[in-house]
């Protein structure tokens, strides 16, 4: 898998992906590697990373995951190639706007405002967390350059980076757990994203909200951090609730 402006990608997957335990590994491995191409730590035409890899990391036999990958390409979402530069490859997934009765599919599965508090309450956490206990100079050039990754991005790829911006402030905040938690609920919501239109008025209101964010998070300004974080969950809130409900 190449590397590019988003950095490194071990840094990029390792919010998601973790050593499974015994007894569901296959489950697990499903829910994880779904999680990574969900949330668009590879971006549509990437590879994912070896075999070998993948299976060290999550703990599993190749057997295993050879089923779980098989289980993506047949829902549509990875293509396995062969050759020297063969792997797994995610697909791009189709820009065209969610038909309405997908819409009313995947509403129907979700229950918009548990999703949406659930994701209020980690976000809020992790930033005060983030704020309160500090950051290593290398953590806060990790959160400066996430940052600075949304900033002018194109409207296609700005979805998956602001993902990466939040996903990359849960992982800071040192809890593991909340942070396979967050990368869980995050999907979620962008499921629920992908069924509205990006608005470019309200992108650069985010992008002003993520700036103060960063700067009360690198300030150590707790109370700052939470409230500004607060503020920004119930902007998409408000969005999606304006669209869905």
């Amino acid at each position: 898998m190449s590397v590019d402006a988003d950095g490194d990608p071990d840094d990029r997957l390792a919010p998601v992906l973790r050593p499974v335990r015994a007894g569901n590994g296959f489950e697990e491995a499903l829910e994880q590697i779904l999680q990574v191409v969900r949330l668009g730590l590879v971006p549509g035409g990437e590879r994912l990373p070896a075999e070998r890899e993948l299976a060290e990391r999550l703990g599993i036999s190749r057997v295993t995951l050879r089923e779980v990958l098989k289980v993506l390409q047949d829902q549509g979402l990875v293509q396995s190639r062969r050759g020297r530069y063969g792997g797994t490859f995610v697909l791009a997934r189709a820009q065209a706007a969610v038909g309405e009765e997908e819409l009313r599919r995947r509403i129907a599965e979700v229950d918009i405002e548990d999703v949406l508090r659930f994701r209020e309450v980690l976000e809020v956490g992790a930033a005060g967390l983030c704020a309160a206990h500090g950051l290593a100079d290398e953590q806060a050039r990790k959160l400066r350059e996430a940052l600075a990754a949304t900033q002018d991005a194109p409207l296609a790829d700005y979805r998956r980076l602001d993902t990466l911006l939040h996903l990359t402030l849960a992982e800071l905040c040192g809890s593991p757990s909340l942070t396979a938690r967050y990368a869980a609920v995050r999907a979620s919501v962008n499921d629920l994203l992908d069924c509205i239109p990006l608005l470019v008025r309200n992108l650069e209101h985010s992008q002003r909200q993520h700036a103060a964010l960063v700067e009360a998070v690198l300030d150590g300004d707790a109370d700052g951090a939470r409230e500004m974080m607060r503020e920004h969950c119930a902007g998409t809130a408000a969005l999606l609730r304006g669209f869905l409900a």
